[in-house]
Order: structure tokens, then C-alpha cells, then sequence
């Protein structure tokens, strides 16, 4: 399978056969986990994590044992590049199920941003992009119904594994929970589970195996009043 990070950043800029095989090569140090941390508020990280296959997420824990996820990490995302700027974490990141995960170095970022202008405006959008999603992830926990917020949720992972090419036709890999969809969307477990219902009564998804298959995504987006615009989907033009 391809290198995961390459597809993403091929959709933000174009990158030389020489670009290709330094991202391949950056990925070779890999492991695995399974649900359980890779970075914990208040590290100092020396490294930066690549998903590879699958799931990651952001998350904050409240002082009551609430949490809150933040952001999910999919097979080509870069666990935030540029944190080891500072001195310690901030959130924790977290396996979502079995991962597969590439540790790179900073001076390994450092050098490639150095050596590879593409590579460096790539990960620039890519960041940007990070940005636009926790913009698009407060409006929705904020300002969207359950129902909407849940279906806008779906339309977004569904893209931005299409992105990856992680996906066949509607179906793609979903490994949450529904104490995990509660947590993302600020909702209980029960309130999750009665707009899953509703979402398979109206025939717009079914889930089976920790798999999603959207069965009509024009009538999904509408659900969520879905606007593609903020994961900047079209090929950019070169600087």
C-alpha cells in the first residue's frame, strides 16, 4: 500500500520522485500499538508520530474523568509536526484501536522542510488544514443539533479517507465507540445511540464490524448542511 503521508501531500503540492522516496524513507522506524497513548500532556516530545494505518485522536481529560476528543488522527496525519517547538504537550494522543505508526525525529522534519521547499509547503497546509478542521469541529459542537453534528462528522472522515485512498466506494474503517462519538460530539453514549438509529432508518448508513458504509452522500451532506470547502479538497496551484 502507498505511503499514506505522500498521497495527503499530493493533494497540496506537487512532489518529485526524489520527495516521494524521502517520505518513504523517513517511514521505516514503525510499530504498533493498541489503545493506548503515544504522547501524554506535559511530554517533551523529541519525535513527531505518522499514522500510517489506522486511527489516532487529540484529546483533553477534565478533572470530573469527562473527556473530550479533540481531533482524529487517519492514515497520513502527522501528530502536530511543529510541537516540539514547545516545551510540553498540551493534550494527550491516543490510539484508537490497532495502529500502525511511524516515529520520525524533529531534525528529521527539520531537514526534509529544509532541503524540500515542496515538502515544507505541503506540511505548511497541511497544518492549515488541521486548523480549519478544529474551526469546522467547534461550530459543530457548539451551534449544530446532534442529529447534524453526527452526519457532518461522518461526510468529513469519509473525505478526508477518500483523500488517503482508504476507502472503497462508501465504506471506509470507523473503530470508535460510541462512548468515543459521545465524547467527540458532546453527547451521552444513549443520545449517540439514537442518532445512529435514526441515520440507518433513513438509509443513509449502516455499520458492521467496525466499518462504515455511507449508502447516499449527497443525501448526507444535505443532513449535515455539509460545506467541503474547509478541508481544502482541490488540487492547489504551485507558489
Amino acid at each position: 500500500m502507498s505511503n499514506p503521508l505522500t498521497t495527503k501531500l499530493t493533494s497540496f503540492a506537487a512532489l518529485s520522485d526524489e520527495e516521494r522516496v524521502a517520505l518513504d524513507q523517513v517511514c521505516q522506524d514503525t510499530f504498533t500499538v493498541k489503545s493506548r497513548d503515544l504522547i501524554r500532556v506535559g511530554d517533551r516530545p523529541e519525535q513527531v508520530f505518522l499514522i500510517l494505518d489506522g486511527w489516532a485522536c487529540r484529546y483533553k481529560d477534565l478533572p470530573d474523568g469527562k473527556r473530550q476528543i479533540l481531533a482524529y488522527l487517519l492514515p497520513g496525519d502527522l501528530c502536530d509536526p511543529h510541537v516540539f517547538i514547545f516545551e510540553q504537550m498540551d493534550h494527550s494522543i491516543r490510539a484508537v484501536g490497532e495502529a500502525r505508526v511511524a516515529a520520525i525525529p524533529k531534525q528529521v522534519i527539520l531537514d526534509l522542510t529544509d532541503r524540500y521547499p515542496a515538502l515544507a509547503r505541503g506540511f505548511w497546509c497541511s497544518a492549515l488544514v488541521d486548523e480549519a478542521v478544529s474551526r469546522e469541529w467547534l461550530v459543530n459542537v457548539a451551534q449544530r443539533d446532534s442529529y447534524t453534528r453526527m452526519a457532518h462528522l461522518f461526510c468529513e472522515i469519509w473525505l478526508r479517507m477518500c483523500q488517503v485512498k482508504r476507502t472503497s466506494g462508501g465504506t471506509f474503517a470507523l473503530p470508535l465507540t460510541q462512548e468515543q462519538l459521545g465524547d467527540t460530539l458532546g453527547i451521552t453514549p444513549v443520545h449517540v445511540n439514537r442518532v445512529l438509529q435514526r441515520l440507518r432508518a433513513e438509509g443513509l448508513v449502516t455499520t458492521c464490524h467496525r466499518q462504515m458504509t455511507i449508502h447516499d452522500i449527497d443525501a448526507l451532506k444535505a443532513a449535515a448542511e455539509f460545506d467541503s470547502r474547509y478541508l481544502h479538497l482541490e488540487r492547489r496551484v504551485p507558489a
